[in-house]
C-alpha cells in the first residue's frame, strides 16, 4: 500500500482494492458506523464497494485509508473532498473496533497539517448529523467551529492558522 503521510500512530495510504472487504465491513455496520455517514440502510455489495473505490481514486484524490502503524490493521477512512477555491470538505469514518482509541483526533490534526502544508486550501469545512454528539465534540476539540445549523445537520469550519490574525 502506498503511504502518503504518517502521524505518530497512523499511516495514511491511498485508497486500494486490497482493503475492499475492510471498507465493506465498516460501511455495512449500521448500528455503529453507517447511520452517521448517510441515509442508506441496506447493505452495500462488494461490487458497489469496488465501484466506490474506483470513483474515490479518480474523483477524490485526497482521501485516504488509515492503517494502525503498530499492527497494520485498518482504522478507517479520512480525507479532503471537493477541493476547490481554497476550500475543502473534511470527512472521516472509523471502524467500530478502532473507535475510542484516540485515532479520530490524531487523524484530523494530522490531515489538517498535511492539507495546510501541501494543498491550496485556507478553509476546511464539514457536515455532521446534529445527534452525533461524539463527532461534534471531536471536531470542536480539533478547532472546528459551527457556522450553520439545520434541523438535521451542523456545519463546521476551521481556517488555516496561516490565514488567521
Amino acid at each position: 500500500m502506498d503511504t502518503v503521510f504518517e502521524s505518530e500512530n497512523i499511516r495514511f495510504v491511498k485508497f486500494t482494492e486490497e482493503l475492499a472487504q475492510d471498507y465493506l465491513t465498516m460501511v455495512n455496520d449500521i448500528e455503529h458506523v453507517a447511520r452517521f455517514i448517510g441515509e442508506r440502510r441496506t447493505p452495500y455489495t462488494m461490487e458497489e464497494e469496488l465501484e466506490f473505490i474506483r470513483n474515490q481514486k479518480l474523483m477524490q484524490p485526497y482521501t485516504y485509508s488509515m492503517m494502525e502503524k503498530s499492527t497494520g490493521e485498518f482504522i478507517g477512512n479520512t480525507g479532503f473532498m471537493n477541493v476547490k477555491y481554497g476550500e475543502a470538505e473534511l470527512g472521516i469514518v472509523i471502524t467500530y473496533a478502532k473507535q475510542n482509541a484516540g485515532y479520530g483526533a490524531e487523524a484530523i490534526r494530522s490531515l489538517l497539517t498535511y492539507g495546510w502544508n501541501n494543498l491550496p486550501i485556507n478553509r476546511v469545512y464539514l457536515e455532521v448529523y446534529i445527534d452525533n454528539d461524539r463527532a461534534i465534540h471531536l471536531y470542536e476539540k480539533c478547532g472546528f467551529t459551527e457556522f450553520k445549523r439545520t434541523d438535521k445537520d451542523i456545519f463546521m469550519e476551521i481556517i488555516s492558522p496561516a490565514r488567521e490574525g
